[in-house]
């Protein structure tokens, strides 16, 4: 005999754990398909697309900008809000616009160059900088229940309640007339609106949506699937190099 040792493979081995890689791998891609399919689901469920064609809400929303809005009805509406809402006096199609005060509320402007609610001055920080709360007086207004008096952040040129005062409603609209509130902007990415910090003494502010949570959930799975998909060639090269390493050394015996 030579005394030379000879090493065999045998058919179909595996190296140790791959059966178990290849059920965590398979595991991973089954959960974030879960995730990624149903992040966009729940997405679809609570929240509606809308571009805003106009500069009126500048420079929150920019014209043309692409915004996400929760669906709520109209009694989850509170003061701060940007909803979107139709109203066949202002016209035909969905409008996007703040509210500044709600049934019971009395709103006027502007006294000493801020909006007054209830007798208090509202901080406007969205309003651009040097801004003016309005360009023109606001009498004032005593809200009806049920209804909204809303503003546009461009005060300027917003054809908001300001522009139908004189109408049966006084500038008003009906709550039952929105349709969802705005979350965020997304194209382009500006992020989540800031939260209307100055209303916060008249009442509580509207929570955000779950806005974050379902971006969240759509990120991780889409990981999750990527590193699961991933594990199968990355772990075949990795059993080809093992093994052509212990071909090297066996063959150096």
């Amino acid at each position: 005999m030579s005394g030379q040792s000879t090493t065999r493979t045998v058919p179909g081995s595996r190296s140790p754990g791959s059966g178990a890689g290849q059920r965590l791998s398979g595991l991973a891609v089954a959960l974030g398909l879960v995730m990624f399919l149903g992040g966009f689901v729940w997405g679809a469920v609570l929240y509606r697309p809308y571009t805003v064609p106009t500069p009126s809400m500048e420079p929150t929303i920019g014209a043309g900008d692409r915004v996400l809005a929760e669906r709520i009805g109209g009694a989850d509406v509170r003061r701060g809000d940007v909803v979107v809402f139709t109203d066949t006096t202002w016209s035909d199609l969905p409008m996007v616009k703040r509210v500044v005060a709600v049934g019971g509320d009395t709103v006027s402007c502007c006294r000493d160059g801020k909006l007054e609610v209830n007798g208090e001055e509202i901080d406007e920080p969205y309003l651009s900088e040097g801004t003016a709360a309005e360009f023109g007086a606001i009498p004032e207004v005593t809200v009806p229940k049920g209804r909204l008096f809303l503003l546009g952040d461009e005060r300027s040129g917003s054809l908001d309640s300001t522009a139908h005062l004189t109408d049966a409603a006084g500038g008003t609209v009906s709550r039952d007339t929105v349709q969802a509130r705005v979350d965020a902007v997304v194209w382009p990415m500006n992020g989540m609106l800031e939260a209307p910090t100055g209303f916060e003494r008249l009442g509580a502010l509207s929570s955000p949506g779950p806005l974050r949570t379902v971006v969240a959930l759509v990120i991780a799975g889409a990981v999750l699937i990527l590193g699961g998909a991933a594990y199968g060639p990355f772990a075949k090269r990795a059993g080809a190099s093992r093994t052509r390493a212990d071909a090297g050394t066996a063959g150096a015996r």
